[in-house]
């Protein structure tokens, strides 16, 4: 909403598992008040969701998993602190090294960088 995506005509989409918060009627009724379009991934195809699944891991692995939490607000606390660092200072060797910040503003002032690709 602040980045005004639902002004547009291609709406944004949400693709996700088939956990039950997303089969769930409430999420799909808010999708709908949105005009979200939710598309989910075919049971047991993690791959088709291979991105989020890499954040997941490397959130568990860089922060969830090396602390435990007294309470839910320090839990917070670090998953904000970890998504500030994830887009704005740690560096991607699949985006030539760059942190998604940086990525976001090139491809914006079209400055970004094309990959070549080998065959």
């Amino acid at each position: 909403m602040r980045r005004k995506l639902f002004e547009k005509d291609n709406k944004p989409v949400i693709r996700t598992d088939n956990g039950p918060q997303f089969i769930s009627y409430a999420f799909e009724n808010r999708c709908e008040e949105l005009k979200i379009e939710h598309e989910r991934i075919p049971c047991k195809t993690p791959d088709k969701n291979a991105h989020i699944e890499a954040f997941h891991r490397i959130l568990e692995d860089e922060y969830l998993g090396r602390w435990e939490f007294e309470k839910y607000e320090e839990g917070y606390r670090e998953v904000v602190e970890f998504m500030d660092r994830y887009n704005t200072r740690r560096i991607h060797s699949s985006i030539f090294y760059m942190s998604q910040r940086e990525l976001y503003m090139a491809t914006i002032t079209e400055k970004a960088r094309t990959l070549e690709k080998r065959v």
